[in-house]
């Protein structure tokens, strides 16, 4: 049975929420789509389908049928597709913007007179202004606005009815068509005032929205822009003996590419010949250039500094780093956050109840008017809340700011994979962390060796007799400890030894024969199962856990043989982070198989006040499975394979970017510095963007609660102000471009300084 098929199409032809709702609501009925996701912002779709029930070209044509194009975004074409189909869109636009701005601007000089302010015209008013035909003339210039300029809301109104579904172009279509047939009826028909001039300006207000909004949309993806924008174009390769010029995407894995100074190096790899020092801001954040040498690897799309270097090409195209950080934050800002439900609900329900509140709105006025002039009131007010509605600003309001704040996050180093991650992370109140390679550095070192003749007495000149055994078990283990043993072993010229029937006995130690004899290495727990007494050196290693170093003890013949120490020290920010975290009001904790002596003399040392000690790796997860029970949001910071079941428990995984694949996989947030103080960074940036999505969500209903009743006419009976359909649509197409703009301002993020040592502890204090 074939497994579900990921399809991710560009989709044309969107103007409002309610166009992402219908076609949603299209796909979600076909047999075979699971899910159905369509982001107004990215202008994308991403369908999960079973192939053996459906396709992708009967997915596409179906998009096509409901009235939007579809394009699939192939990997290395789709984009650019995509990009050059919303340029034509753009180009388009902006040209019928124009077109119909020219025929209005005549039109409404020419109403002037038919308005009773002709006179302000002055020398610019011309004697046949008043003639009889002045309402045909009015009529050939509004008939091409109508139609021509106008035919993207008629096509629109027509999808959404043929979906049984409401959106703006309806809204738009019916009141401008209101306008313009009741003045056709009284040019043609009868007496009475016409209003072409009022469908126009209507239409091109609309158009002028609709241009700002889709240029300040473009504005809200320039993190993704820059991003491409960074791959070189050209590498310079060995081949048959000879250097040679060759395109990027030509690079074959195990190419050997030159790099020079100042030169962007094209493809991910690593160093075999020559050093260097390398710019790797635009992947890390950090301004620092970094050293590189032989063995050193480097990342494709940063900066060659200073030397002349050669390196095998080792990921290219799609498998690079940097096409990683774009396929992330691209997945990032197509996703929906949950807070984006709520929107859609109100979406879903607008478009009618506004309609309604039209027709009402007419009846009302028809009804209580007096006087000729009282259907054209009443029409004018019906025409007014059709165009004042606007539910583009409420579908705008979420994905906008989430397409800023994931580009902010990528700027800075932190790849956030969508926004339910990003909405989630302002609701944390409680942060795991891994101890090693999170909180310390990962790379510990042989501290103290201590060894016992066979009455547990210490023994002087016994080093190499305990790292001989240890290091033969050792190099079979993959555990961060390991290194530590095999380079004092490597400093103090102990022969290697091979080792039989080695295992590795998770959460405890290692184990097998070494010159014929059993041989453990691990913690208490190891030497316990295995009947070997501990007690006469219990006090030597808790002193040095209370130091905190990782004690390892040597079991040889059932007895103690020795004692080995290692330590690895924390990171430097990490204090300071920590110390922010609290002054946030989330809680710390650290994770870790260490001992509880060793694990409290760390936390001490990172300022965590609480500890989980003695944790089995499969066991991770259910610590943080308990402290979700205990009510809080929690998130998990690691880096290990072994942290990839707690990454998955968590409210949000947070992976360091060194980490293994799998953690980076398993976490929703990646910071690519390693620097724990980008967890608070990637707070910080969810909590300003929350607040953005909440203004936006608090404008956009703010302006139709206020605007729906103002166009209805609720002022009129108290101080005669009614607003006329051209001015509430005006407002309507300013309310989306407000939305966006509002968005925009997180461009403006930074992270706030984390000051270092004691003087910001004591500030906090």
């Amino acid at each position: 049975m074939p497994e579900n098929q990921i399809l991710n199409l560009a989709i044309g032809g969107m103007h409002c929420a309610s166009c992402s709702a219908i076609i949603e609501m299209s796909l979600s009925e076909v047999d075979g789509i699971s899910e159905a996701t369509v982001n107004l912002a990215t202008e994308r779709a991403r369908i999960v389908y079973d192939p053996a029930r459906t396709n992708r070209d009967a997915i596409i044509k179906l998009i096509e049928n409901t009235g939007y194009s579809a394009i699939e975004l192939v990997e290395g074409a789709g984009d650019d597709a995509q990009r050059a189909q919303q340029e034509a869109d753009y180009t388009s636009l902006r040209n019928t913007f124009i077109f119909s701005l020219v025929l209005s601007v005549a039109l409404l000089y020419l109403s002037l007179p038919m308005m009773g302010i002709g006179a302000l015209l002055g020398p610019l008013q011309i004697p046949w202004m008043d003639w009889p035909y002045n309402k045909i003339a009015l009529f050939f210039l509004a008939t091409p606005i109508q139609f021509i300029a106008g035919a993207r809301f008629y096509s629109g109104a027509w999808s959404a009815l043929k979906n049984r579904a409401g959106n703006m172009d309806l809204l738009v279509a019916l009141g401008t068509s209101a306008a313009y047939f009741y003045s056709v009826a009284a040019t043609f028909f009868m007496e009475g005032e016409v209003f072409f001039e009022t469908a126009a300006l209507l239409i091109t207000f609309v158009l002028l929205g609709k241009l700002l909004e889709e240029r300040a949309k473009g504005r809200t993806n320039d993190s993704i822009k820059k991003l491409m924008g960074l791959t070189p174009k050209s590498a310079r390769v060995e081949r048959g003996g000879k250097e040679i010029e060759i395109p990027v995407a030509d690079v074959v894995v195990e190419d050997l590419v030159i790099v020079r100074p100042g030169e962007k190096i094209p493809v991910d790899g690593v160093v075999v010949k020559g050093t260097t020092s390398v710019d790797e801001s635009m992947i890390s954040g950090e301004s620092l250039p970094v050293e590189k040498a032989v063995d050193s690897p480097v990342i494709g799309a940063t900066i060659n500094r200073h030397g002349y270097f050669t390196m095998r090409a080792t990921k290219i195209g799609k498998d690079t780093v940097l096409a990683h950080i774009i396929k992330l934050v691209e997945d990032a800002q197509g996703s929906r956050a949950p807070i984006q439900r709520f929107a859609d609900t109100i979406s879903a329900y607008f478009v009618p109840v506004v309609v309604v509140i039209a027709a009402l709105t007419f009846a009302v006025w028809y009804l209580v008017g007096s006087g000729s002039d009282r259907f054209v009131f009443a029409l004018l007010a019906g025409t007014a809340v059709l165009v004042i509605a606007c539910p583009c600003a409420l579908g705008l309001a979420t994905p906008t700011a989430i397409m800023v704040g994931t580009g902010k996050g990528a700027e800075n180093g932190i790849l956030i994979k969508g926004g339910e991650a990003l909405e989630t992370a302002h609701k944390l109140t409680a942060i795991v962390f891994d101890k090693t390679g999170t909180l310390t550095n990962g790379r510990p070192v042989t501290t103290d060796i201590i060894a016992y003749d066979k009455h547990g007495e210490q023994r002087a000149n016994g080093e190499a007799d305990v790292l001989l055994p240890a290091s033969a078990l050792e190099r079979g283990s993959e555990h961060s400890l390991a290194d530590a043993i095999l380079v004092a072993a490597e400093e103090k010229g102990v022969p290697e030894e091979p080792v039989e029937d080695f295992a590795a006995i998770p959460g405890q130690g290692v184990s097998g024969n070494v010159k014929g004899g059993a041989v453990l290495l691990g913690n208490r727990r190891l030497m316990k199962e295995n009947g070997i007494d501990t007690a006469a050196q219990e006090e030597t290693i808790a002193g040095l856990e209370a130091q905190g170093k990782t004690v390892m003890i040597l079991g040889v013949a059932k007895k103690v043989s020795g004692l080995i120490a290692v330590a690895d020290t924390i990171k430097e920010c990490v204090p300071q982070a920590i110390t922010r975290l609290h002054v946030m009001g989330i809680e710390t904790i650290m994770i870790t198989g260490d001992n509880a002596r060793t694990a409290a003399a760390i936390a001490t040392q990172a300022r965590i006040k609480r500890v989980l000690a003695e944790v089995m790796p499969e066991d991770k997860a259910a610590e943080v499975k308990k402290l979700q029970a205990e009510g809080k949001v929690v998130a998990m910071v690691g880096d290990g394979i072994n942290d990839a079941p707690a990454l998955a428990q968590a409210d949000i995984g947070i992976a360091l970017g060194s980490g293994t694949d799998i953690a980076i996989e398993s976490g929703e947030i990646v910071l690519i510095k390693d620097d724990i103080r980008d967890v608070v960074t990637a707070i910080e940036l969810s909590r300003a963007t929350i607040r953005k999505i909440r203004q936006n969500m608090f404008w956009a209903l703010f302006y139709n609660t206020l605007g729906i009743p103002v166009a209805a006419g609720v002022l009129y009976p108290f101080f005669q102000i009614m607003l006329r359909p051209e001015i509430a649509g005006a407002a309507m197409a300013l309310s989306s471009v407000s939305v966006v703009s509002n968005s925009l301002l997180l461009r403006r993020f930074k992270p706030k300084p984390i000051f270092s040592g004691e003087s910001y502890a004591e500030g906090a204090s």
